[in-house]
């Protein structure tokens, strides 16, 4: 079973390497791209874990699709084996088949239940801060399943390296390592373990991790800090049912119908066996802390449908302890979901609005719109745009040209700003009125553009030739941003 399984990992994988190469970049993929090319401690959507792999991988294969994608199948292959591994340690329930049989069984289905969900399938094969969050989660849960089969307390260790790059990679990893810490504090077993040196040094390996973003936030008047964390607080019952039912709707899609419910399956048991088992007291408090946030967030705000996924490899390694029937069933039903998204973003067979299709929506035409711009614009005049991921995917597609952003996050960034010059500005159709033109000393309409797929229109944007000001007036924001050699 384990060696079919390997096999089947291996084509995975390679499928997933064709469709990183295939499918066109979506905006937030080029603006981490720009990330990358001007490195730095933290930056103001995340910390700066994936610009590092975005890094990596264009060092070896350039400024292309799969440069910047590079790392996403190979985490996601090295991932699985890893979760396989912890759901062999991890045996949810107060007495588990410790036999080879079974823990074969519960290896290859935490894998193949992991790699079923929308979450890991789109994940796999775009570059985005949950690609390095997730393969990190998942080290921390092969950890803490070394942890709890050995009771060597050196696992620890493992496990505060892991969590420290997880927390560089997205700041939702703090949420299962305060589960962890709180099992630590409410556990019988985690008592006696903080009366060993090894929990502490796990905290100072995070903490000492974590501090260069810390730094970064404390020199930029802790931009990024204020940015996640005032999502948090807010309160607004009149949409909580709203925002409630969005995101388990999101889980649900994002998870696929059956494999969550085997999730939600392994949920219940590892909640029921919580007081009886140190193993599901550990899951347990790994998954229902965050769980209980992202609710809380719920009641006054909307919970973006990819912040749960980093409960999806510990939910993985408990539905995996499951004896239910069907779970190759639901695993073929969320691969093949995948696959027709592998399919639409790279040949596009169906023509669907952009309201049902994100890969129009998100991924479609802009190399297209590259040119026509391109097409457009005078020689050695710049190109601007007031969207970060517009302006990003400029600067990836011109390299030959000078690509400015005009957006108050750049001014986070060490790139150079621009003292004027002429050139053509783009704007989406739907910001029109809300353009705010104090940045130009002349501005004229020209003509408008559109990018899609097929016949099919993801967004038209106006275009106007624009003498910037100059000097630029107090509060805006010119810079030029690094070219890309695609």
């Amino acid at each position: 079973m384990l060696a079919w399984g390997g096999v089947a990992l291996v084509v995975l994988t390679l499928v997933r390497c064709v469709v990183a190469a295939q499918a066109p970049l979506s905006p937030d993929e080029a603006y981490y791209w720009v990330w990358s090319r001007v490195p730095a401690a933290g930056y103001l959507d995340h910390p700066p874990m994936v610009a590092v792999w975005i890094r990596a991988g264009t060092t070896l294969f350039g400024d292309t699709a799969l440069g910047i994608r590079l790392l996403a199948p190979l985490a996601a292959a090295v991932g699985t084996l890893f979760v396989a591994a912890a759901a062999r340690d991890l045996v949810v329930g107060p007495t588990g088949d410790a036999s080879k049989e079974a823990a074969a069984g519960r290896m290859v289905r935490a894998g193949v239940l992991l790699n079923a969900t929308l979450a890991l399938g789109i994940g796999a094969v775009t570059m985005t801060p949950d690609t390095p969050l997730l393969f990190f989660i998942v080290l921390a849960l092969w950890a803490l399943g070394r942890l709890m089969a050995t009771g060597r307390g050196a696992w620890w260790l493992v496990v505060g390296v892991a969590l420290g790059l997880a927390c560089d990679s997205k700041y939702t990893a703090i949420l299962p390592g305060a589960g962890l810490a709180l099992w630590l504090i409410g556990s019988r077993l985690g008592r006696m373990w903080l009366r060993t040196p090894y929990p502490w040094c796990a905290g100072l390996l995070v903490l000492v991790l974590f501090t260069p973003v810390i730094l970064w936030n404390a020199g930029h008047h802790w931009a990024s800090f204020i940015r996640q964390g005032g999502r948090t607080g807010d309160w607004h019952p009149a949409r909580a049912v709203q925002f409630l039912g969005e995101l388990a709707g999101g889980q649900v899609g994002l998870a696929t119908p059956l494999v969550f419910v085997f999730m939600a399956g392994g949920l219940w048991r590892v909640v029921r066996h919580a007081r009886q088992a140190p193993i599901a007291a550990v899951l347990a408090c790994w998954t229902i802390l965050p769980i209980l946030v992202f609710v809380q967030h719920a009641l006054g705000d909307r919970v973006q449908a990819n912040w749960p996924v980093l409960l999806y490899p510990g939910l993985a390694v408990a539905a995996a302890s499951l004896a239910w029937r069907g779970w190759m069933g639901a695993s073929a039903l969320g691969l093949a979901l995948g696959g027709v998204v592998y399919v639409q973003s790279t040949v596009a067979p169906f023509s669907l609005s952009p309201h049902l299709d994100i890969t129009l929506r998100q991924m479609a035409g802009w190399p297209a719109l590259a040119r026509a711009v391109d097409d457009v614009a005078p020689p050695g005049a710049f190109v601007a745009a007031d969207e970060y991921g517009m302006a990003s995917e400029l600067a990836l597609m011109l390299p030959h040209r000078r690509v400015i952003g005009m957006e108050p996050r750049w001014a986070l960034f060490d790139l150079p700003h621009t003292a004027g010059g002429e050139g053509l500005f783009l704007c989406s159709m739907r910001r029109l009125r809300d353009l705010d033109m104090h940045a130009f000393a002349r501005i004229v309409r020209i003509g408008t553009v559109a990018r899609g797929r097929a016949g099919r229109v993801a967004e038209r944007y106006a275009v106007f030739r624009v003498v910037l000001a100059s000097p630029i007036s107090d509060g805006d924001i010119a810079v030029v941003l690094p070219s890309g050699r695609p």
